[in-house]
C-alpha cells in the first residue's frame, strides 16, 4: 500500500512540474488603488491556491479545538457524585 502512495504523490508531482514549466509567461495582477504585480502565471496560481488552503484551515481551527477541548473532557474520569441527600422514615 505504501508503494500505491508513493507512486502516486510522485505522478502528481511530475504533473504539478510538467504544469509550472508550461505556464511561466508573466501576468498582470492588478489590484486596487493602481497597485500592479508582475508573475509568472504558475506562482500566481499557486499562491492563489495556498492562500485558499490556508484560509480553509484557519476557517476549520475554532471548530477543531473546540472538538478536541470536548474530546478531552469526556476522557476525563468521572467525578464522585454528589451524597444524596438522608432520607426520613415517615412521620407516624
Amino acid at each position: 500500500m505504501r508503494v500505491v502512495t508513493w507512486t502516486i504523490r510522485v505522478l502528481v508531482f511530475l504533473l504539478l512540474i510538467a504544469f509550472a514549466a508550461k505556464n511561466v509567461e508573466p501576468v498582470t495582477l492588478r489590484f486596487y488603488f493602481d497597485l500592479s504585480l508582475q508573475t509568472p502565471l504558475v506562482l500566481a496560481l499557486f499562491g492563489f491556491f495556498a492562500l485558499g488552503a490556508l484560509f480553509g484551515v484557519l476557517a476549520l481551527l475554532t471548530t477543531v479545538l473546540r472538538l478536541r477541548r470536548e474530546v478531552s473532557l469526556l476522557k476525563r474520569p468521572p467525578a464522585e457524585p454528589p451524597p444524596a441527600p438522608p432520607v426520613f422514615p415517615p412521620p407516624v
